[in-house]
């Protein structure tokens, strides 16, 4: 493990899993037990169990980002989506799937951003939000917007000091259930947990002093 990253090469693939990352959703375990071992002590992770269509199919399931491949037999990589989409998960995160750039650095093309303003490991998801109680319908009211006229390209998010995620590129904010709510090219997402308009900011950082360091 160097970097939080756990890299781990079979003959066809080279699997990595960042921990910090993962938000425990569990589709890694459920689909392929045989690839992501759970319960074990010492290796668990074993990309020869499956074909590298396996797991491309794999890591593209999983919200978070945590598990990313590469291939090692000449197959192609991920393609860029062809429309960026925010989904916003019932009393939880925010999972992006775009050609991602975090804090200015490229960050792949999935990750779950904290919106409870509990997560230790900000601007991601840590799953804090159970503990916290959090509450934030995953049905938010749709915002009139028209169609845009284009739908993909990088997202750049810029987590701004004790304030919201700034989000600028081309985007479709999505309900649980798949409801297109709103399509933006700059918006700004709450990540206090306190906004009166989830998932979007409305100044309530300031005055509950959140922290975001």
């Amino acid at each position: 493990m160097t970097d939080g990253i756990e890299r781990v090469r079979g003959k066809q693939v080279l699997l990595q899993f960042e921990g910090k990352k993962c938000i425990h959703s569990r589709t890694c375990v459920l689909a392929r037990p045989d690839v992501f071992v759970p319960n074990v002590q010492g290796e668990w992770i074993h990309p020869d169990a499956a074909t590298p269509e396996e797991i491309v199919a794999l890591a593209q399931a999983c919200p978070s980002g945590a598990i990313r491949y590469e291939r090692l037999d000449g197959g192609p990589e991920e393609p860029a989506p062809l429309v960026n989409l925010a989904r916003v998960r019932e009393n939880g995160p925010i999972a992006l799937h775009a050609p991602l750039e975090i804090g200015g650095a490229p960050a792949g093309m999935r990750a779950t951003l904290c919106r409870c303003g509990a997560s230790q490991n900000k601007p991601y998801c840590d799953g804090s939000h159970t503990a916290a109680g959090f509450v934030a319908t995953g049905e938010p009211a749709t915002t009139a917007s028209e169609p845009l006229e284009r739908r993909a390209g990088t997202l750049k998010v810029t987590p701004l000091p004790d304030g919201p995620l700034l989000v600028e590129g081309n985007l479709e904010v999505v309900s649980g259930t798949g409801r297109t709510t709103n399509r933006t090219t700059k918006t700004a997402l709450c990540r206090c947990g306190a906004s009166k308009n989830k998932p979007y900011c409305d100044g309530t950082h300031r005055a509950i002093g959140f922290k975001s360091g």
